[in-house]
């Protein structure tokens, strides 16, 4: 059987272009946390991070210049579930609240939120009022804080599981 060069050349090339669009090229790193600026302001409610306490959060999306930022982790959560799910997420950070201070999370506190445990159902409040998802590094330190503020530690899969908004109707809807 007589080959042709020049056909199994394109044949490779069509089959390393359909692999790489597919997905199975090279993975992209995620980009590293920033750190915010004093007119920094929050995706949902337009204020500047400043002005809140508590942990905040940043989400780094395909197509953006910069990441979206967020007042609290209960509003990072909510866009998740509201509308990340139709944009890439390249990359999620949290403050790490076992090393930032509640009033202003210091620079350098940052961690990737896929390796947090969470506090949900705290009675400590966050930036937008209300009991605030409060990330940690240390699972050990989590359960801490659940000692003083009540709560229950969850990893990230299952916080992402959680149903963080009741339907109307429900209680606290």
């Amino acid at each position: 059987m007589h080959r042709n060069p020049g056909v199994t050349r394109i044949a490779i090339l069509f089959l390393t272009l359909m692999l790489t669009a597919c997905g199975n090229g090279p993975e992209e790193k995620p980009p590293a946390p920033l750190e915010p600026t004093s007119s920094t302001k929050g995706f949902y409610c337009g204020m500047t991070l400043a002005e809140h306490p508590g942990p905040k959060g940043q989400i780094h999306v395909a197509g953006e210049t910069g990441p979206l930022w967020f007042s609290s982790i209960r509003d990072a959560l909510a866009y998740l579930q509201l509308e990340g799910a139709t944009r890439r997420v390249r990359a999620f950070h949290v403050h790490d609240m076992g090393r930032a201070d509640w009033n202003t999370p210091q620079a350098g506190t940052w961690i990737d939120a896929t390796q947090a445990y969470f506090v949900l159902g705290s009675r400590r409040e966050g930036g937008m009022g209300g009991s605030e998802v409060v990330p940690f590094g240390d699972k050990a330190k989590a359960e801490a804080f659940t000692a003083g503020f009540g709560g229950r530690v969850l990893d990230y899969t299952a916080i992402r599981k959680e149903e963080m908004f009741p339907a109307k109707g429900d209680a606290g809807g």
